[in-house]
């Protein structure tokens, strides 16, 4: 396989932590770096020898030796980057959500497709090696008919109002911030495990932080702040910190989910359980290397994570023998190492979700913020393709 050579627009949490997932892929070299700030910019590249940084990211799409890009940037940033990246021919792998609108959404999944580029959109929560197992366990019939999907994804980090971060503020994160930044990650995760698709739903969102103390400074992604009057400015905050989403899925199943960034204690749990007509299974982030599994007529069990024990399928997710754990950082190489792959390879139907997968996780959640405006039930449009 060739040097692959990238470029990372983005220089804060996310910027880093692909960055870092980057360097540990075969054959691909981080040869560039985008960041609003120079001086930040400058910083991350010198730690890690990169040798172009720049605050122009049209200076990198112009460079042809560049053959991809990783957009880790604010919310709103996202369509115009990958917009542009597409239009300079580089591939693009794009943190979620895809957009902050559907109809942004649609104009880059035709680009792509106009342009025949690989694309991602980074949800990579999926690439646990337990919740890989649990697709296999749904795939080999090991579930039977799937009847209850329910869940959580609860943070802390927003609980209080002097908690703040870009996120909170519509212009850079869009109109939703709770249900856009950690509920689509449930909801890819549920509709990739089950095999089945949300078709109507019915959602309350909630803000209980109706003003922020937004800090003069910039502040890290989940950082702790301790301000005083002096240091921040009052700020109104229109985006949620919590919504609930009962749902339908395919033609019998039902579910809930809540999403919260207000959950005293909880640092980043994404909780799912699925409930069969012959066993069930649920997964906890928080263990990520356990996987509970439910029986009516038999002793329930814990199954932690060992690649030998694994269904063959999901085998390939886990790179660590028994008792060595894989967590958050491992699953992002696991996408770029599908991505890149695809690169080099001219058919195969691609192992990571695509731009039509951001575009599927915008319909739900435009039918969420509708059903939250109207208070009522909201029909879900049905995918562009089966995952």
């Amino acid at each position: 396989m060739k040097q692959i050579k990238t470029a990372i627009f983005g220089t804060g949490f996310m910027g880093r932590v692909h960055l870092e997932a980057v360097r540990r892929v075969e054959s691909v070299e981080a040869a560039a770096i985008w960041g609003r700030s120079a001086d930040a910019a400058r910083r991350l590249g010198t730690g890690f020898s990169v040798p172009t940084v720049t605050t122009d990211y049209r200076e990198i799409l112009r460079d042809p030796a560049v053959d991809a890009v990783h957009i880790c940037t604010p919310n709103a940033q996202h369509f115009p980057m990958a917009k542009d990246a597409l239009n300079a021919g580089k591939h693009v792998l794009c943190e979620k959500p895809l957009a902050t609108s559907l109809e942004e959404g649609e104009e880059l999944v035709a680009l792509a497709a106009k342009q025949g580029l690989r694309n991602c959109v980074c949800h990579n929560l999926r690439y646990y090696p337990m919740v890989q197992q649990m697709r296999s366990m749904r795939e080999a019939g090991d579930l039977g008919d799937i009847l209850v999907v329910q869940g959580t994804y609860s943070q802390d980090w927003l609980l209080y109002d002097t908690d703040w971060n870009w996120r909170v503020e519509t212009k850079a994160g869009g109109p939703s911030r709770c249900m856009a930044d950690i509920g689509s990650h449930w909801f890819d995760m549920a509709e990739h495990v089950t095999g089945l698709r949300v078709q109507s739903l019915c959602a309350d969102l909630q803000t209980f932080h109706p003003t922020r103390k937004q800090p003069k400074h910039s502040v890290e992604t989940f950082a702790n702040k301790l301000l005083g009057p002096e240091d921040y400015i009052e700020t109104p905050v229109d985006t949620e910190d919590f919504g609930a989403v009962i749902f339908r899925m395919g033609t019998r199943a039902r579910g809930c989910v809540t999403a919260s960034q207000v959950s005293a204690g909880r640092k980043n749990r994404l909780s799912i359980e699925i409930y069969g007509t012959r066993s069930s299974v649920a997964w906890d982030q928080e263990r990520p290397d356990e996987l509970w599994s439910g029986h009516r007529d038999d002793g329930n069990q814990i199954f932690i994570k060992d690649p030998s024990l694994l269904k063959p399928a999901a085998r390939g997710f886990a790179d660590l023998p028994g008792g060595h754990s894989e967590g958050y950082d491992d699953t992002f190489k696991q996408v770029f190492r599908r991505f890149y792959a695809s690169i080099g390879a001219s058919s195969g139907t691609p192992e990571y979700p695509q731009f039509t997968d951001g575009l599927r996780q915008l319909r739900i959640l435009d039918a969420e913020m509708r059903s939250h405006r109207t208070r009522g039930w909201v029909d879900v449009p049905a995918p562009e393709r089966i995952k």
